[in-house]
């Protein structure tokens, strides 16, 4: 088939990389120019994780690690502070493994064309451009936190040593500190009432350094269930562009890389795809309607019970996954925060 692969972010690139000899005339395209191909949000990820995939496409995740995280400091905005494990929680060069993905593959950069153009064109075009959506018929209701970030250089010693957050109150988002080496870091926020650059500032002018990038965009937190259709004619969605995010956590690296499995394994058939997706990001409504349960003021921990057990339940067994220690009692302090 004639295959045009939309956007060379995460989704995109590993797609293009996992395409890579297998009869298919692929073609990506970027509409930045490659001069500014860049990636937006912190570098964080799963060790292990990212390390099965790149061993797929011939890559070792670990010509990419910068930091490799043992710990992750919680200061929720009630003044409660503790610490939680970490089991391959790390910071990794995002946009070099981007670029690596895509180094033998054709790209066409500085174009997004129009989807007339392509449907005259290609047999399939994937749309990976995550928020934008571009070539998929837009959502009735969408739902997302608008995001900020720093790349910050400390000369004088970095704030923190490892990984910390600080969630907002009503969980309407949280702060982040990623760490990225010896003295700098990804400092930024997501926040649904927008307060996500005035503590992202704050920060700043606490702790100093040097800012040397700022980044911003939207996150879509509304999940697979609430992101139909996953296909329209010849276009077919792939990672944030139907919805894999993990809305309690913002994490959509990982989610959106599954996603290019699941179409793999079915990308003859659309129908399978979806069904597929939704049996894969079930839980996801779920983790969703908490979240928005919580932002709205909604929040009650008898009627979310039975989804509070399910949230529990589904990290716990995917601890490795998730990269940190899953326990009931950190759960607990979120859910009253």
């Amino acid at each position: 088939m004639r295959i045009a692969v939309m956007g060379m972010g995460v989704a995109g690139s590993y797609l293009m990389a996992r395409l890579e000899g297998s009869g298919h005339d692929v073609t990506g395209y970027e509409r930045n120019p490659q001069e500014r191909h860049d990636s937006i949000c912190a570098w964080g990820t799963i060790k292990p994780v990212l390390k099965g995939f790149c061993t797929k496409v011939g890559r070792d995740f670990d010509d990419f690690l910068i930091h490799d995280g043992k710990s992750m400091h919680v200061r929720m905005n009630n003044g409660v502070k503790f610490d939680i494990g970490l089991r391959g929680l790390c910071t990794y060069d995002k946009l070099a493994l981007i670029k690596d993905f895509i180094k033998d593959s054709k790209v066409e950069y500085g174009r997004a064309p129009e989807l007339k153009e392509l449907e005259e064109k290609y047999d399939m075009i994937v749309d990976c451009t995550g928020f934008a959506r571009k070539y998929l018929p837009k959502l009735k209701e969408d739902f997302f936190l608008p995001t900020y970030e720093y790349k910050v250089e400390y000369e004088d010693g970095v704030p923190y040593d490892d990984f910390y957050i600080e969630p907002f109150p009503g969980m309407t988002g949280y702060f982040w500190y990623f760490p990225l080496g010896e003295k700098w870091a990804h400092v930024g926020a997501g926040d649904y009432h927008k307060n996500h650059i005035k503590a992202t500032d704050a920060f700043i002018k606490k702790h100093g350094g040097k800012v040397l990038a700022t980044k911003g965009r939207p996150i879509r937190l509304a999940t697979p269930d609430r992101c139909k259709p996953y296909y329209s004619g010849k276009v077919v969605g792939v990672g944030e562009s139907i919805g894999t995010v993990y809305a309690l956590l913002g994490e959509g690296i990982i989610p959106s890389m599954q996603c290019v499995e699941i179409f793999l394994e079915n990308m003859d058939d659309f129908e399978a795809y979806e069904k597929a997706v939704e049996r894969h990001y079930a839980v996801y409504g779920k983790v969703f309607n908490f979240v928005r349960s919580k932002i709205h003021g909604k929040f009650s921990m008898i009627k979310s019970l039975p989804d509070f057990l399910s949230i529990f339940r589904y990290m716990k067994k995917h601890e490795e996954r998730f990269g940190m220690d899953i326990r009931m009692g950190d759960l607990i302090k979120v859910a009253k925060a």
